[in-house]
């Protein structure tokens, strides 16, 4: 059976895995895999929290998101030939992720942090939008970048590659989208574009998106 775990080369690399817990043994199937899908728990010796851009340390409820710090003696306070520790005053190093814990303390990502969306003081999860954007029976694959906006900071973009044949109707992937997320996550506008951009490992290359949609200004 497949193990939905997570780390990076700081963490030596394991940070979490997701295994139930006794009181798991109960559920159903349905709500088994609902918490088998979250990235898991860290081992004993390794420590976790959520922040907001203050650093002020945010509610394991399952459903707040913030910065992921971590801690724990295998995770790294250096880099190799740069000066200084790359930890905090606490201890607690910055993933560059952003992610949920709740009272378990089951973490699932939500986003990278140069990735995600802030929108009147809130966050919007850019993964979130593009996988519910890739429902959509004419898309073939979704990207979501924040775009400035003059009152609230950021608003989502939606940017989209469709299946061969099908038309450029902005309107239906939006009204397939209602319902699915938040209204005020709902993307401000959608664009089509013919090649998505990708790295190496085949990961959106967003940093090209932003470079394209640079001067890009959303309908009156």
């Amino acid at each position: 059976a497949a193990l939905h775990a997570w780390g990076m080369t700081e963490t030596s690399p394991l940070g979490t895995a997701c295994r139930l817990m006794e009181k798991h043994d109960s559920l159903s199937e349905k709500e088994q895999i609902s918490i088998k899908i979250r990235q898991g728990r860290p081992p004993f010796g390794v420590e976790m929290k959520i922040t907001d851009d203050q650093g002020n340390e945010l509610a394991r409820d399952g459903k707040a998101f913030g910065r992921l710090l971590i801690k724990g003696p295998w995770i790294a306070c250096a880099y190799y030939g740069q000066e200084g520790s790359i930890l905090d005053e606490q201890g607690f190093f910055d993933t560059g992720d952003v992610s949920t814990l709740d009272q378990d303390g089951y973490m699932t990502i939500v986003d990278r942090s140069k990735d995600v969306i802030k929108s009147g003081g809130e966050w919007i999860s850019s993964i979130d939008l593009e996988n519910v954007a890739v429902g959509h029976p004419d898309v073939m694959e979704a990207a979501v970048i924040g775009i400035a906006h003059p009152k609230w900071q950021e608003r989502p973009l939606l940017i989209c590659l469709l299946k061969e044949d099908c038309a450029e109707d902005k309107e239906s992937i939006l009204s397939f989208m209602e319902g699915k997320i938040a209204k005020w996550w709902m993307p401000d506008d959608v664009v089509f574009i013919d090649d998505m951009p990708h790295t190496a490992t085949g990961k959106t290359l967003k940093t090209k998106l932003r470079e394209i949609y640079k001067d890009y200004s959303f309908p009156a």
